[in-house]
């Protein structure tokens, strides 16, 4: 039966099984690194995820998603550190005050984190960056705010999965995949990628 609501326990679970999936996922985005830059990524996330499970707090709502994105940053360094612990730190700090998490704290959540993505790495749609598939989503997560949890997750998990599809068309502005020009087309972007296993982390926890 799904959930309808998460209470701050079910956030720190449902978190769990978000650095789970991507501790799991590690050979998949070392992989999908490999073909744009220097396929560091998947071992970079999987470190910031064992480090997240270490420091994740259920004290509150907010200061689950906050402590995974602090443990993050501090972990793993570089731009994926200073990213997705952005996008995790930025959204917890949207829930505060929230004593459960539903379809309207997902999309406080997502515009939050999108919001600190774009501010501290200066990308948007179309630059063949996690914004591609984060943008989406959180665009959607907006439009299902009313809707029931599961409802809102499995829409945010396509739109993020479209983008994800997306971003193979592109030719990367940021970092080493830039200098591919061209090259780059074809291949999904790993912190695109990432975000996908964590939202479908977060809608398989939701779902059960």
């Amino acid at each position: 039966m799904p959930k309808t609501t998460l209470n701050k326990d079910e956030v720190k679970a449902m978190l769990t099984l978000v650095a789970d999936r991507i501790i799991a996922a590690e050979p998949e985005l070392s992989e999908a690194d490999r073909n744009l830059g220097d396929g560091d990524h998947g071992l970079g996330m999987q470190r910031g995820m064992n480090a997240a499970k270490e420091k994740l707090s259920g004290e509150s709502v907010e200061k689950a998603f906050s402590s995974v994105g602090m443990a993050m940053m501090s972990s793993m360094g570089g731009a994926s550190g200073a990213i997705f612990g952005t996008m995790f730190r930025n959204g917890g700090k949207a829930l505060a005050g929230k004593e459960e998490f539903d379809a309207a704290g997902l999309a406080l959540l997502l515009q939050a984190g999108l919001d600190g993505v774009k501010s501290r790495g200066g990308a948007a749609v179309g630059d063949k960056t996690i914004v591609d598939s984060l943008e989406p989503a959180a665009v959607k997560a907006q439009e299902v705010a009313g809707a029931s949890l599961i409802d809102a997750v499995t829409a945010v998990e396509i739109a993020a999965l479209e983008g994800l599809e997306a971003s193979k068309a592109m030719v990367a502005k940021f970092g080493r995949a830039k200098t591919l020009g061209e090259g780059a087309i074809g291949f999904p972007d790993a912190g695109a990628m990432s975000f996908t296993v964590i939202v479908g982390a977060m809608k398989e926890y939701i779902a059960a």
